[in-house]
């Protein structure tokens, strides 16, 4: 049942709130977000507050800089932790241009649209259930984060040897109260590597809890002590962190899209259309996916993270795996995307591609059985697997000869993407590393 008006001023009341976070994503996929007391709660919710447009990533040029928040009353939250000075509760927003209509350059209004013509194609909703990763590290003394670890900690293990339990159980414990129904909650392959799922919601609920998933890690671990970092491989040797993407299609009537009981794989036509577009626009879909320059360290063979684009109902190694559990569960599991990705973005390109493979009825290369990590390149050939691109540069490249995922991400958020990325890039590239300097300096 959607929150009222009225309902929210209750609530004000009730749980002395005091201040009220306004939340956006811009572009690369930071939280931001406008701060005001709670006397400024009737100017907020007649859409009436306006911040500086030109300040954000991407967003616009200074003389074009007023934009209002739209509050999205659906995501009406009190946290449950408090400052000092009282009570914080927080809306996520759309972003609007001074003359009512959605700002271009707004992820998550951009999604909206995507949706929409989701809709006219005879679909009724997109489901996302995420399944992030992150790592917990110590603070050193001036507070400034290390890379020591807290555990040596592996896959499923308990206390004592998993030290982070507490931070995530405190983790998971501060999201059932602000509405998560998390459903499962474990210690991951690398030491201080971390797991926690909750269930599916709608495509832009489910990237909304993303973001909030994100603000409370890191404030909770900081409470203990610890940092959180959604950086996809911050450390040489060990696993890096996933996002995988569960996704399902559901048409007009309520049935999941996905799902056909009398096929081999329980796997319907659309199902597989929607594979061949993503597999289709796998390369592209990468620097969306993956946008750092970091997010190509974890997509290497040897740490289970995808690097060959290929499908498989039960072999891992492929870019898309079909879980087992069919009906209205019938889902498809992309790995590749990391959790630096801007998840609105990654969720409209994502189903774009879907969306091309659906209209054309593409047909997805034939299931690939065996563990393509041991496969020699030239059996990949044979099958007609393709790689993942190795390197933003290469993603980039890519991404910016796709008409579909410029399509998808509109001109605004296209352009201003990968101007971003490609200084990115430069700046990278350009940089002399201690493993250049160990290699050459010598020898050379």
């Amino acid at each position: 049942m959607a929150i009222t008006q009225e309902e929210i001023l209750r609530q004000v009341e009730e749980m002395d709130v005091r201040y009220l976070r306004l939340i956006f994503t811009d572009i690369l996929g930071t939280i931001k977000n406008v701060e005001v007391p709670i006397t400024q709660l009737k100017k907020v919710l007649s859409n009436k507050m306006m911040f500086d447009g030109s300040s954000i990533e991407g967003f616009v040029r200074i003389e074009e800089s007023d934009m209002y928040l739209y509050p999205d009353l659906d995501t009406w939250v009190v946290f449950p932790w408090s400052s000092k000075h009282g009570t914080i509760a927080r809306l996520i927003c759309d972003v609007y241009k001074p003359d009512g209509t959605p700002f271009a350059g707004d992820p998550r209004s951009n999604l909206k649209r995507i949706l929409h013509e989701m809709e006219e194609l005879g679909f009724s909703h997109f489901n996302l259930g995420p399944e992030p990763e992150f790592f917990l590290f110590k603070l050193d003394e001036n507070g400034e984060p290390t890379l020591e670890g807290n555990d040596q900690g592996s896959y499923f293990d308990l206390a004592p040897v998993d030290l982070g339990e507490e931070c995530r159980r405190e983790i998971v414990l501060e999201l059932e109260k602000i509405g998560f129904d998390i459903e499962a909650s474990h210690h991951e392959v690398a030491p201080g590597q971390h797991e926690i799922d909750w269930k599916y919601a709608s495509a832009v609920a489910a990237c909304d809890n993303i973001q909030t998933f994100k603000l409370v890690v890191k404030t909770i671990a900081r409470k203990h002590g610890l940092h959180a970092t959604f950086m996809p491989k911050p450390v040489f040797g060990i696993a890096g962190s996933g996002m995988h993407f569960n996704l399902s299609l559901f048409d007009k009537e309520g049935n999941n899209a996905f799902y056909d009981p009398a096929d081999e794989h329980g796997l319907s036509d659309t199902c597989r259309y929607f594979i061949a577009g993503v597999m289709k626009h796998a390369k592209a879909l990468t620097a969306i996916c993956n946008p750092t320059v970091n997010s190509y360290k974890r997509l290497v063979p040897g740490y289970e993270a995808p690097v060959y684009i290929a499908w498989s109902a039960q072999n891992r190694s492929p870019l898309i795996r079909i879980p087992e559990a069919r009906g209205l569960s019938t889902r498809i599991e992309l790995r590749s995307v990391d959790p630096a990705a801007n998840p609105y973005l990654a969720m409209a390109t994502i189903l774009a591609a879907g969306l091309d493979g659906i209209e054309n009825k593409l047909t997805p290369a034939e299931e690939v059985k065996s563990n393509i990590y041991v496969m020699t390149r030239e059996e990949r050939l044979a099958n007609g697997i393709d790689e993942l691109p190795s390197t933003l540069y290469t993603a980039l490249k890519e991404l910016m000869a796709s008409p579909i995922m410029k399509e998808a991400l509109g001109s605004h958020i296209f352009y201003n993407f990968v101007e971003a990325k490609s200084i990115e890039w430069d700046s990278f590239r350009t940089q002399v590393t201690d493993w250049e300097i160990d290699q050459y300096l010598n020898n050379y």
